[in-house]
């Protein structure tokens, strides 16, 4: 049946084809992306980190040592604001901040561009489609009318597979960036939860 789609819909299937593997593999890798992030989440740590940094006797090394080991992705953006406390905490957490909503995000523009160019990809067969069957019209008359219904309606295939890779596309790309967009709303909150705590107790402790 795949086979016979291809076959009808002409050349342009093959570069289609080729969209929906790139798509199926890209949607795979950031499902486990996000699964394995999902399992790494420690919220209690994150917890702990913020009371931690703000008591009156803070054991910096005591938090480095309890975030060595962690994967979370807040725990590490306020690790490295607490190894960075003496220089600047602030820039120090928004590069590490950056750099991990950069991991976030990759292969995401391959996924918007998907989604546009797989229905033009549709479009582009159905119009090569189009011409081939009205060249036909015109070199047999209405002889055969079959044969020029028969040819639009193959033609018309390329459009419904690029509209069916751009709609299947659509929905994981929207999730993967709402996840971005709340892990980045959780960084920010942390790392300015962090910082404004420290320094009221560092401001407390030389009063």
């Amino acid at each position: 049946m795949m086979w016979e789609l291809i076959q009808n819909g002409g050349f342009v299937m093959w570069p289609l084809l080729a969209c929906s593997v790139i798509v199926l593999t890209i949607i795979l890798e950031r499902t486990l992306f996000w699964g394995s992030k999902a399992l790494q989440r420690n919220r209690p740590l994150r917890d702990e980190i913020l009371i931690l940094s703000t008591a009156e006797d803070m054991d910096w090394d005591k938090i480095v040592k309890k975030t060595d080991e962690s994967n979370d992705l807040v725990v590490r953006v306020l690790r490295v604001g607490i190894l960075h406390r003496d220089y600047d905490m602030s820039k120090a957490m928004e590069s590490e901040a950056q750099h991990l909503l950069k991991k976030m995000s990759q292969f995401m523009t391959v996924l918007d561009t998907m989604i546009t160019v797989a229905p033009l990809l549709g479009i582009l067969g159905t119009v090569i489609g189009i011409i081939s069957s009205f060249k036909m019209l015109g070199s047999s008359g209405m002889a055969d009318p079959k044969l020029v219904t028969g040819g639009i309606a193959q033609a018309l295939i390329t459009t419904a597979a690029g509209l069916t890779i751009s709609i299947i596309t659509v929905f994981p790309y929207n999730y993967f960036k709402s996840r971005i967009e709340n892990a980045a709303h959780l960084m920010e909150k942390y790392a300015t939860r962090l910082e404004v705590g420290y320094r009221k107790a560092m401001v407390e402790g030389k009063q």
